[in-house]
């Protein structure tokens, strides 16, 4: 806007910004941060925060906006920003869309796997009654800031749990992205998405695999921003995995529930014809190639059972399960039989 920027440039008034940083990503790159405001002349706030699936909750967010009061933004012209994971980003963007009915926000991802999900779309939320993301709403950012350069500083084991968002675009809706994956995950994991001019084997594997995430995601999410359709492809590893999560907090990482869970689809999708033996091996290994857990004690039966009700509540008394048909083509899926959930259920454990 013109307008906004000769008013930005002036001097007539002094630039805002209120930020919410997870505590963690603080104590790396807090400093840089405030210099940066410093230098540009902007006026802020910081707000340190634990941003975990364990506080992620309505107190967090009333302590946020008890903060942006106090601080007094201009709704329309200073966006709050969030920096950190996709739990940071969940709270702010949920803080943001109710204070003064709609402020704007913008996210900059922290992780791998906030890159790749949680900076793309309009949901945001927070958990309620040890439900996941029980409570929340759809309002996009204005903007979303991608840079690499962070995931640098997180634990292989988060890098991992990244990948087991990027498998789930790949098995659902790309097989070259599925062949990036087995290809190159170990150099993913040991390089953590950074780019190096020394990587000519490899391509710029990382720009690739993050840039064709993002992309599938996107396609799958732009015609149906609000979820008015609920055959989502996207949902894919999001049917037994919120159930299990929020169970066995805090020793499951979301991408890891998520992984579980699509291994387990990956047997169903076996014992109903729709891969190969073959197919299902791949994937098994992949998965294992990324480091991902494939199954996981807390994933019993009586648990899928529960999280497949629960599932019907919530979208239209269908069950909706996205299966693989190949390698990077799926379905959807509201014929499955118990007796096919309980047959791969048992090949699964076997394995």
């Amino acid at each position: 806007d013109p307008q906004q920027l000769e008013l930005a440039t002036s001097g007539k008034r002094k630039l805002r910004r209120f930020i919410v940083i997870d505590e963690v990503v603080d104590e790396l790159y807090g400093s840089k941060v405030r210099e940066y405001f410093e230098e540009n002349n902007v006026q802020h706030k910081i707000l340190a925060l634990p941003t975990t699936e364990e506080t992620k909750s309505m107190d967090l967010v009333l302590n946020i906006l008890q903060e942006v009061q106090n601080f007094s933004i201009d709704r329309r012209t200073e966006p709050i920003i969030a920096i950190g994971g996709g739990v940071c980003l969940d709270i702010v963007g949920l803080a943001a869309s109710l204070y003064r009915r709609r402020t704007p926000y913008i996210r900059v991802p922290t992780t791998l796997l906030s890159y790749v999900d949680a900076s793309v779309g309009a949901k945001n939320g927070v958990n309620f009654l040890q439900c996941k993301n029980k409570l929340g709403g759809y309002t996009p950012p204005v903007a979303s800031f991608l840079d690499r350069s962070f995931i640098q500083s997180i634990p292989r084991r988060h890098i991992s749990n990244g990948l087991g968002e990027i498998l789930k675009m790949a098995l659902m809706k790309h097989k070259g992205l599925f062949d990036l994956l087995k290809s190159h995950g170990k150099y993913l994991l040991d390089t953590k998405f950074q780019s190096y001019s020394g990587s000519a084997n490899h391509g710029d594997a990382a720009l690739q695999t993050t840039r064709i995430a993002i992309e599938t995601m996107l396609e799958e999410l732009a015609p149906n921003l609000w979820e008015d359709d609920l055959d989502r492809l996207v949902d894919f590893g999001h049917l037994i995995s919120p159930e299990l999560e929020m169970r066995v907090l805090p020793s499951l990482m979301h991408g890891e529930a998520v992984n579980i869970d699509m291994a387990f689809m990956t047997y169903v999708a076996h014992v109903r014809g729709l891969i190969t033996a073959e197919e299902k091996e791949q994937i098994i290994q992949c998965m294992r190639g990324l480091e991902l857990p494939v199954w996981h004690g807390g994933c019993s039966w009586p648990l899928i059972k529960r999280a497949l009700m629960e599932r019907l509540k919530h979208s239209g008394g269908q069950p909706r399960m996205p299966l693989p048909t190949g390698l990077g083509v799926a379905e959807i899926f509201n014929d499955t039989s118990e007796e096919t959930l309980e047959r791969a259920y048992k090949l699964w454990v076997r394995d």
